[in-house]
C-alpha cells in the first residue's frame, strides 16, 4: 500500500464531510488534503483511543519527532511520506503541524474550559489552524483569505461542540464554557445527566448564534478572487450550516442524539455550492 492509499483510506474510513467534499479538487490539492485530513485523524485518534493519559502523550511526542522527520524529509509513518510533497509544494509550515498536536494534548491536560476564550485557544489549535493549511493548499492570491480560513475553522469546531455535546458528556468532556453554563442557569450536571431543561435550550440558542457569527465573518473575509480556489471550504460551510439548521429545528436536542445529514444531502449541497460559485 502507497502513503497516498494509506492517507485516502484512513480518511475515508472516517466517514466525514471532509474527506467526500475533496473529490472536486486536480488529483495534486485532493492528494494533499488528504494527506493533511489523515494526519488530523491520527493524532487525534490518539487522545480518543488512548485510555492511558501517559501513553497517549508518548505518541503524541512520537508525532513531534515525526513531524520534525518529515520536515527533513527522513519521515517514517505512511502519513508523513504523503505530507512531504504536499509540505514542499505548497510551503506548509512545520510549526502549525506541531500546533495541531498541542490542540490534541489540551484534551488530555483538561475536559473543561473556564470561558470561551480558553475554548477558542483549542478551537485554533484544532480546527483554524487546519483550516490555515488547507487554504494554503487550496490556493489563494490574497492575503485576507487567511482571515477567512481562521473564522471558518473556528466555525467547524463550534458547529462539532454544539453536535457532540451528549457524546462529549458520557467521555466526561464539557466543551462549553462554563462561565456560560453558569450564565444560562444550567449546572454540569444537567449535561452529564443529559437534562434538556430549558436553560439548557437557551444555552444552545446562544452557542448556535455565535457559531453563525463565525460563519458571516468567514464569507465577510473571503475576497472575491478567491471564492472558486477554496470551493471546497465553501462546500463544507454549506454542509455544516445546514447540519447546525437542523440542530435548531430539531430543539437542540443534542445531549440524547447526535444529528447528521444523510450522504445524499451533503452531495446535493456539494453540487449546489459548486454551481453556485
Amino acid at each position: 500500500m502507497s502513503p497516498d492509499q494509506y492517507c485516502q483510506e484512513k480518511a475515508a474510513s472516517s466517514g466525514s464531510s471532509f474527506y467526500n467534499s475533496f473529490r472536486f479538487l486536480p488529483q495534486q490539492k485532493r492528494q494533499a488534503i488528504t494527506a493533511l485530513y489523515a494526519f488530523c485523524r491520527e493524532v487525534d485518534d490518539v487522545v480518543d483511543e488512548c485510555h492511558e493519559p501517559q501513553v497517549a502523550r508518548a505518541k503524541l511526542a512520537w508525532w513531534r519527532e515525526e513531524i520534525s522527520q518529515t520536515f527533513g524529509g527522513k519521515s517514517h509513518h505512511p502519513v508523513g511520506q504523503a505530507l512531504l510533497p504536499a509540505i514542499r509544494a505548497y510551503d506548509l509550515p512545520m510549526e502549525q503541524f506541531l500546533e495541531i498536536v498541542d490542540g490534541m494534548e489540551m484534551d488530555l491536560n483538561s475536559n473543561r474550559y473556564a470561558d470561551f476564550k480558553a475554548l477558542q485557544l483549542y478551537c485554533y489549535r484544532v480546527a483554524s489552524v487546519v483550516g490555515l493549511l488547507a487554504a494554503a493548499i487550496f490556493g489563494y492570491s490574497n492575503r485576507q483569505t487567511m482571515k477567512y480560513a481562521h473564522d471558518l475553522g473556528l466555525a467547524f469546531q463550534l458547529t462539532n461542540i454544539i453536535r457532540d455535546v451528549g457524546e462529549d458528556a458520557r467521555r466526561n468532556r464539557i466543551y462549553l464554557p462554563l462561565d456560560e453554563l453558569r450564565q444560562f442557569g444550567v449546572s454540569e450536571a444537567d449535561i452529564l445527566q443529559s437534562r434538556e431543561t430549558e436553560a439548557f435550550g437557551r444555552l444552545m440558542a446562544f452557542q448556535i448564534g455565535r457559531a453563525r457569527q463565525y460563519y458571516s465573518q468567514a464569507m465577510a473575509a473571503l475576497p472575491e478572487e478567491d471564492r472558486k480556489a477554496q470551493m471546497t471550504g465553501l462546500i463544507m460551510a454549506g454542509i455544516y450550516q445546514t447540519l447546525l439548521d437542523e440542530i435548531e429545528a430539531d430543539g437542540c436536542h443534542v445531549l440524547k442524539q447526535k444529528i447528521s445529514l444523510p450522504p445524499l444531502r451533503k452531495l446535493w449541497i456539494a453540487w449546489r455550492t459548486w454551481l453556485k460559485n
